[in-house]
């Protein structure tokens, strides 16, 4: 700030001393006065003092206005050029806003994505244990009809084997618990009792009747 208003000092001495010149070089040049300013500077006195009033008053004409434009230049801010700016401004901190949250939303959507990625394998390893299940339910269904038919044979030889046992002519019984036995039983198959030895000749009922 300090030295804005030294540069606006500065040149607005300057467009001052240049307006003087300008000044008298219109009188110089309309009304024939004498040019007297061009005498204050005495290193080049000699070479201004050989200066025609035209050019004297072209020189600080020219000299007058640049130097009142760069006055004007640094005492007043150009408007257009600060609206710019601060749209620039603007426009900095609202992209470094929306870089952050496109940041924060990028790093939410790789969490989502790595969710999804987890859901789909969970899924395909429920689908694959799905598979393997139904694989062996259909490996077991033959399996449970076989079963079911070994229960059903085994039922009909169950009764076989009592019609069969019931059909076998029995000549000896337990003396313990009096159920029939086979003749070559030597213990009971029911209590375990011994059993007494009968001869070796048996007749049979049938050949006794």
């Amino acid at each position: 700030m300090a030295k804005k208003r030294i540069s606006i000092w500065l040149f607005s001495t300057l467009t001052f001393v240049a307006l003087v010149h300008f000044i008298e070089a219109i009188f110089a040049l309309f009304f024939n006065s004498q040019i007297k300013l061009l005498q204050l500077y005495p290193l080049i006195n000699e070479k201004l003092q050989a200066i025609t009033p035209t050019a004297y008053f072209w020189v600080s004409t020219i000299t007058t206005f640049i130097l009142w434009g760069i006055t004007c230049a640094i005492a007043f801010e150009n408007p257009v050029e600060t609206f710019l700016n601060k749209i620039l401004s603007d426009a900095k901190k609202q992209s470094a806003v929306e870089s952050q949250m496109l940041d924060e939303r990028s790093e939410l959507l790789d969490v989502m994505n790595e969710t999804v990625i987890m859901n789909n394998t969970l899924l395909a390893q429920v689908k694959d244990i799905i598979f393997n299940i139904r694989t062996e339910v259909k490996e077991i269904q033959p399996l449970k009809e076989n079963v079911e038919k070994l229960k059903t044979e085994i039922s009909r030889l169950k009764r076989e084997t009592r019609k069969y046992e019931e059909s076998i002519p029995y000549l000896n019984k337990c003396r313990t618990c009096g159920k029939p036995l086979l003749l070559e039983f030597k213990v009971c198959p029911y209590c375990g009792e011994n059993i007494k030895l009968l001869p070796e000749k048996m007749i049979s009922i049938k050949e006794y009747r």
